[in-house]
């Protein structure tokens, strides 16, 4: 972390700018910053901009031959630090040990730098082949050059230039200077490496920040440290958006290390700066102990009425009304049940949960003279950018934000509240100020994964096969600001798409939606929607599986059926590929030795597959459930499909093991409960999470190779578990889990 950065955005100046054709890629030269430190690769001294070969504004090539690569989304643990360069590494021919990789500042140089919904790796691959391309073509012609030689009979190896007739080569840094001044090639003249070519991707690469992880070294928000910083808290109420009516300031400015404390308006966006109390101390400890001495009167509002209890019933209510939206309406769902040879009914029900990532939302800011510095953990620092231009009225350009690592996210820090409030309290303080939420904060002001009520129906015919599915789901909709204007939505993960699996498959199928309106804020939470329904529709096809006398396998299969491709409008446009998604079931299915196996009672087997965030996925649970009700789950075997290349294998694994955990522990603990508008779980004590004793005995992972477009992989392998676990806890006890989390279901047998 770099404390002389440079404080105003308008010192930034290019050099110029050009534009690859068809690349759609915005290059360009940074010169004139005071900043030298090695972090700033993008601002160096005009000293180091004579030396240094600077292709774009990811690559840095120092005379010395260390080769420094920017990664300019934000790494929250998902790998994107070492998995992006390790793409303009492999194209650049640089030898890996070469590489010093740092982490890329909000600059609109970058392009988009939200890392959310496993968009990071898609939309940024092809671009990146490119990147490191077009600096080996300049390489090699400044080589070309040197030597007076056709480029043709020149190659990029290991980070140089080799000339094989001769034996002769430069070293990258060597040629730095030579091709800094070199023009930057068309498209045309740069060529993409053959993917049977690749000697880094696909290969294994330990995490660029592991080293400073486990030596403890300060790399993320938590630990930002400026010169005359200040240490804040901010109390707000716990019924969501209550506004403060008075408090004891005068009091709690006269406690021990306390340097201010004051009110905040703030507004009504549930994502945004809501109103409180901040009080800025000289330590974090010294503000934490503050609060406990602050008394403040609220005005809670409406949403003090809110329960959890209360949404329950009123879905029970609405589950006998047509929806209010009809989401899908093929066939004749009402005829097909009558003449269904079986039929199956069944309530299906999930609550809020919190993110609960091991670093407390926090954010460092510093406002001087109209212009604002700040250093956060985020997932999308441009929205952290745009709320605070909206809110405070600071202009973008008078903004800067260095990104720090985050520790964890899955969704929370793509909502930039916490943000918007350090920045708020810096603009009352002549100081930079860090503000650091409690753990009770986190979890009882999240942007909660929303809670739902699924009423589901189905039937089959006489020879077994899936003739009707009735769907109402009953979910949640809040306020949300659009353009600075409040508008009444579904919550983000809360909604639910008409072409979503079996919509498009089943002849006779009904799908319809009703909102119930409250005041609890909801954002994305790991595979948003997806890692909630997946868990309800493939329980309640094996529900049906079973009642047809069918194997769950087989059921599925004839389900998906030979279409081979379905258009859609579900998930983001894309369409489905089903030939994909019935590969991997049948490889999961395969390695698992599906239908195999003899199991004694309390064991069993259960098979799900889920389409989420472009990856196709399957996956095979084996547990254990004693005779008291004690769940074990043996193995888990998990078949994806993400495309034509794996990027970092170690990454890639620890993606898909780390989902399979994640979605374990929120299937076995997670749930918080609502009353009187406000969260009534603290803290870890009362909300659990997976033990490494809860962890699967083993987890076996396979990688499908295709040929189309390479996808992300933090999120669609999380989908899956669910359905997989539960089906497999039916299987061994004929028990069915019907109630999320599993402690809500009495799993004993005899």
């Amino acid at each position: 972390m770099s404390s002389n950065a440079p404080k105003n955005p308008s010192r930034r100046d290019f050099l110029r700018t050009s534009a690859l054709a068809g690349g759609g890629l915005v290059l360009g030269f940074y010169v004139n910053t005071a900043d030298s430190a090695a972090k700033r690769v993008a601002k160096p001294s005009k000293a180091q901009a004579l030396a240094e070969f600077k292709p774009n504004a990811f690559i840095r090539i120092a005379p010395n031959g260390t080769v420094t690569l920017v990664s300019k989304q934000p790494e929250i643990g998902q790998g994107i630090k070492t998995s992006l360069p390790m793409v303009i590494a492999e194209e650049l021919e640089v030898d890996w040990k070469d590489v010093v990789i740092v982490q890329g500042d909000l600059d609109p140089i970058y392009g988009s730098q939200s890392a959310g919904g496993s968009r990071s790796t898609p939309t940024n691959y092809e671009e990146f082949h490119r990147l490191g391309a077009t600096a080996r073509t300049m390489l090699i012609q400044a080589a070309a050059l040197a030597w007076k030689l056709p480029v043709d009979q020149l190659l990029a190896k290991d980070s140089a230039v080799h000339h094989p007739a001769t034996g002769r080569s430069l070293g990258y840094g060597k040629l730095a200077a030579k091709a800094a001044s070199l023009p930057v090639p068309a498209a045309s003249e740069v060529r993409l490496k053959d993917p049977r070519d690749f000697k880094l991707l696909g290969t294994r690469i330990g995490g660029v920040d592991n080293p400073g992880i486990v030596t403890g070294k300060p790399l993320f928000g938590i630990d930002v440290s400026l010169p005359g910083l200040l240490y804040a808290t901010y109390v707000k109420s716990l019924v969501f958006a209550g506004k403060v009516v008075s408090a004891n300031l005068d009091e709690v400015k006269a406690l021990p290390g306390v340097r201010d404390a004051f009110v905040i308006e703030g507004t009504s966006n549930l994502k945004g700066l809501l109103p409180g109390v901040a009080i800025v101390a000289d330590s974090t400890w010294a503000a934490f102990s503050a609060r406990k001495h602050l008394k403040v009167v609220w005005d809670e509002g409406k949403t003090a009425a809110e329960s959890w209890k209360g949404f329950a019933a009123k879905a029970d209510a609405l589950a006998k009304q047509p929806g209010s939206e009809v989401l899908r309406n093929d066939g004749n769902v009402a005829t097909a049940l009558e003449k269904a040879a079986k039929t199956v009914e069944a309530a299906y029900s999930y609550p809020f949960i919190s993110h609960v990532s091991i670093e407390p939302q926090n954010a460092t800011a510093w406002y001087q003279d109209g212009a604002v510095e700040i250093w956060a953990p985020t997932q999308n620092p441009e929205a952290g950018q745009k709320i605070v231009t909206e809110t405070l009225g600071i202009p973008k350009e008078k903004i800067t934000l260095n990104i720090t690592r985050s520790g964890g996210g899955f969704g929370r820090r793509l909502i930039p509240d916490y943000l918007i409030e350090a920045v708020a309290i810096a603009q009352k303080v002549a100081a930079p100020v860090k503000l650091t939420w409690t753990r009770e904060d986190d979890l009882q002001h999240d942007q909660y994964r929303a809670g739902g009520f699924h009423f589901l129906r189905g039937g089959v015919d006489t020879s077994g096969k899936l003739i009707a599915w009735h769907d109402h789901f009953v979910t949640f909709e809040h306020i949300v600001f659009k353009d600075g204007q409040p508008k009444l939505e579904v919550g983000s993960g809360a909604n639910l798409s008409g072409d979503e699996f079996p919509g498009r498959w089943v002849e006779n199928c009904r799908i319809e939606q009703t909102p119930l309106e409250c005041g609890i804020p909801m954002g994305p939470w790991r595979a948003p929607r997806s890692n909630v329904l997946a868990w309800v529709f493939h329980s309640f096809i094996d529900e049906l599986a079973h009642a047809a006398g069918r194997d769950p396998l087989a059921f599925r299969l004839e389900i998906l059926g030979d279409k081979g491709f379905l258009e859609g409008t579900g998930e983001q446009g894309i369409p489905y590929d089903v030939n994909r998604m019935k590969h991997v079931l049948q490889h999961v299915a395969e390695k698992a030795d599906w239908g195999k196996k003899t199991y004694a009672r309390g064991q069993g087997q259960g098979i799900a597959f889920h389409f989420s965030h472009r990856g196709y996925i399957a996956q095979v649970a084996e547990v254990t459930v004693s005779k008291d009700g004690k769940l074990k789950v043996d193995r888990v075997v998990v078949a994806t499909d993400i495309g034509a290349q794996i990027v970092n294998l170690s990454g890639a694994e620890n993606q898909v093991q780390g989902s399979v955990i994640d979605g374990l522990g929120a299937l076995m603990y997670q749930e918080l409960d609502i009353d009187k508008g406000r969260i009534v779980q603290s803290n870890f004590g009362d909300y659990p999470m997976i033990r490494i004793g809860d962890a699967p005995t083993q987890v076996d992972v396979h990688f499908l190779k295709t040929d189309y477009p390479v996808t992300g992989l933090g999120e669609p392998a999380l989908p899956p578990l669910a359905p997989a676990v539960c089906n497999a806890i039916f299987a061994a006890t004929g028990i069915r889990v019907r109630q999320l989390p599993l402690s809500r279901t009495d799993l004993s047998w005899s």
